[in-house]
């Protein structure tokens, strides 16, 4: 009986407690969250134990990654909501969030005492510590306070000799300068190591913010990777990124060593390149909106940028420290340029044959208006700028592109072939859509190579399948990152402070019926790559949705058979003794094993952590030298009408050629041109 009674009293503190919580921003947040993932999201999962427990796991990441903040007996009292959060989500009960945000507070400033203390502790570098590297997958949280205090001296004391060595490559002159080196340096990186914990104290405006959104983020990264929460800066930020025009202060900003914020571009024709008060290498010291300051002492360049995006900053006064050291205050008005990061350029490769070469840095797009033009629109223009040189043949560099617009990937795609359907769309359900090119006719017809990477995502994807579905293009490259799913941005109240989510709601299949999803585009012709094997495609993330297929176009107009199996004996015997693809290959391995496989010790003196250094940096410049000697033997140069906008500036005269050199230098781009040329000898399209 006491049993049901107490059973009773609990339910109805839970019922009382829930109605006073109903006015609670971060309550609505969950619950809106809830029933938009359950109404909208491509595959919603049941609220139970089972993403109780995961969702526990994906939070307590999230707040302390490196497991170098909370102790065991930290996670022993969070053990206890593990069960929990079904129940919390479904009661409507928010109280729980506090004692994360009280933990991670505590736990920031012990850390930061028992660091600050260390300025008065004299470091043994003798060898009595040793030194332990595991991979980040086995890190473990710390027992208590005193295995914090260990773990904080054995860092500063590390990161004291790799500074010291980083600066001064030779031994003997650091060992006899070593005393009042460490003692100037010491100081420095003890109050680097507090800088970067108020970092995190100041994130997102505050620990409650950082915690609570990190929760939101557990919550949607349970369903799949790519649905995330975004305050109203962080959307802004997104939506500018895959936009080639935005509103800005037209400037780019960066932390650097001494951890100020300094100004490194200025954006021509941007607020402050016209206002000419602002130069590069200035430190902001502050900004201000008519509501709100940021001093940007012990802040992240990410916070920087959120103040910056926020729209309902559109006047900010800038606090500048200028070269010669005074200060001075700048107000600046946002307004509408260039995204510089999202333009493409075509360019003419000469040898034997004039091919083409165009990189797409992302699928970006116009989202101020209905018919805005984008990617596809400046692709066209560099088409015809470049057929007019006469090209035979064009390379797309889609290596690094992260995707964007679904709508800009299937207007490129339908730019290449005569007309037909591109992907089909499925939702969550069961229902399906066929993405069509309505338009008949293609603007190039040429032969074409597509270069791709492990860092090849979702729009670049889609092109790629589809251009290799009807035999359009050879696929060169690694095999891609493996989404093949498509996001909405959706509101989370009226209110725009609640913030927003950013869902998955469909994936999309190939014309044959297969998905990449998980997957990834599978290159007609594999080329080795650094990136191999560091497990950063979406199969390797935590609830990744899964490989599957369904009903595709029974017909469709693709081309005849491309001569994939004589072309990849022709680059196979290329590459059989290239010296700079083994470069590659022996990097990557490098690579594996001293940071993603690294799982060793030694005592914690000087000599072993430079011997650990030197060993690897002498073992990079040796394996690295052939990429670095290498040079191509076509020529690359500008079309006519590049050529005379490469004039127009000094600025613009010195990138230019950095760009045609880098392109010379690439040897992936040098491979993609050979294979184009073997195409070009084997047939004739369609």
């Amino acid at each position: 009986m006491l049993k049901h009674l107490t059973f009773a009293a609990s339910a109805l503190f839970c019922v009382l407690t829930s109605l006073a919580q109903t006015n609670d921003p971060f309550c609505n947040q969950v619950q809106t969250m809830k029933n938009m993932v359950l109404q909208h999201h491509y595959q919603p999962k049941v609220i139970n134990d089972s993403l109780s427990t995961h969702v526990f796991d994906l939070f307590l990441e999230n707040l302390d990654d490196d497991h170098r903040l909370f102790t065991e007996e930290d996670i022993k009292t969070f053990e206890l909501d593990r069960y929990e959060i079904d129940n919390y989500i479904q009661l409507n009960l928010c109280f729980f969030i506090e004692k994360y945000a009280t933990a991670l507070t505590r736990r920031i400033k012990s850390s930061k005492k028992i660091i600050s203390a260390l300025e008065d502790e004299v470091f043994d570098y003798s060898g009595r510590d040793t030194l332990r590297f595991k991979p980040e997958s086995t890190f473990k949280n710390l027992k208590d306070d005193d295995a914090i205090q260990k773990y904080w001296s054995k860092r500063v004391r590390y990161n004291i000799l790799y500074t010291l060595i980083e600066n001064d490559s030779i031994l003997e002159q650091i060992k006899t300068d070593f005393k009042r080196l460490e003692a100037s340096l010491k100081p420095k990186l003890i109050q680097k190591e507090i800088c970067k914990l108020e970092e995190l104290q100041n994130r997102l405006g505050s620990i409650d913010n950082f915690v609570k959104e990190a929760f939101l983020n557990a919550y949607l990264h349970y369903h799949d990777p790519n649905s995330t929460f975004f305050n109203p800066s962080e959307k802004e930020m997104f939506e500018s990124s895959l936009s080639n025009d935005q509103y800005s202060f037209g400037m780019i900003t960066s932390k650097n060593e001494e951890g100020d914020i300094v100004v490194v571009h200025l954006t021509p024709g941007g607020a402050a390149f016209i206002d000419g008060t602002i130069e590069e290498n200035d430190v902001i010291k502050s900004i201000s909106s008519t509501t709100e300051t940021l001093e940007t002492y012990c802040v992240s360049n990410q916070d920087v940028l959120a103040f910056l995006s926020n729209q309902n900053h559109k006047t900010i006064t800038f606090r500048v420290k200028k070269q010669n050291g005074t200060l001075s205050d700048v107000e600046l008005t946002k307004s509408i340029s260039k995204t510089e990061d999202n333009s493409v350029t075509g360019y003419v490769i000469e040898q034997k044959s004039k091919v083409g070469y165009i990189n797409i840095p992302s699928f970006y797009s116009d989202f101020e208006t209905l018919n805005g033009r984008g990617l596809a629109s400046d692709v066209a223009k560099e088409l015809y700028k470049l057929q007019k040189e006469n090209i035979e043949g064009l390379i797309l560099d889609l290596r690094f592109n992260g995707g964007g617009s679904m709508k800009e990937a299937a207007e490129l795609s339908g730019m290449f072939i005569n007309r037909g359907p591109l992907a089909i769309s499925r939702y969550n359900n069961g229902e399906t859509s066929i993405t069509k090119d309505l338009n008949r006719g293609a603007l190039f017809t040429k032969p074409m190579v597509i270069l791709v990477n492990n860092y090849s995502a979702s729009a670049s994807e889609f092109f790629a399948a589809t251009m290799q579905d009807y035999n359009r293009a050879i696929i060169v490259g690694a095999s891609t990152h493996g989404k093949a799913s498509a996001q909405v941005i959706l509101p989370l109240g009226t209110d725009e402070r609640l913030g927003f989510v950013k869902l998955t709601v469909e994936k999309f299949y190939r014309v044959t019926g297969k998905s990449h999803q998980s997957q990834g585009v599978i290159p007609d012709i594999l080329l080795s790559n650094l990136y191999d094997n560091f497990k950063t495609q979406e199969r390797f993330e935590p609830f990744a949705l899964q490989n599957d297929a369904i009903d595709g176009v029974r017909k469709f107009p693709k081309l005849s058979q491309l001569p994939l199996e004589e072309l990849r004996r022709r680059s196979m015997a290329r590459l059989m003794d290239d010296t700079t693809f083994k470069s590659v290959e022996a990097l990557n391995a490098l690579i594996i094993k001293n940071y993603f496989e690294l799982d060793s010790e030694y005592l914690l003196t000087l000599d072993n952590v430079y011997h650990e250094m030197t060993a690897y940096r002498h073992q990079w410049e040796i394996i690295n030298q052939p990429i670095i000697d290498h040079v191509s033997d076509f020529a690359v140069i500008n079309s006519s009408f590049t050529n005379e906008l490469s004039t127009y500036s000094d600025e613009q005269n010195a990138l230019n050629k950095s760009l045609l050199q880098d392109i010379k230098e690439d040897i992936y781009i040098e491979e993609a041109h050979a294979i184009l040329l073997d195409a070009l000898e084997l047939y004739v399209m369609d």
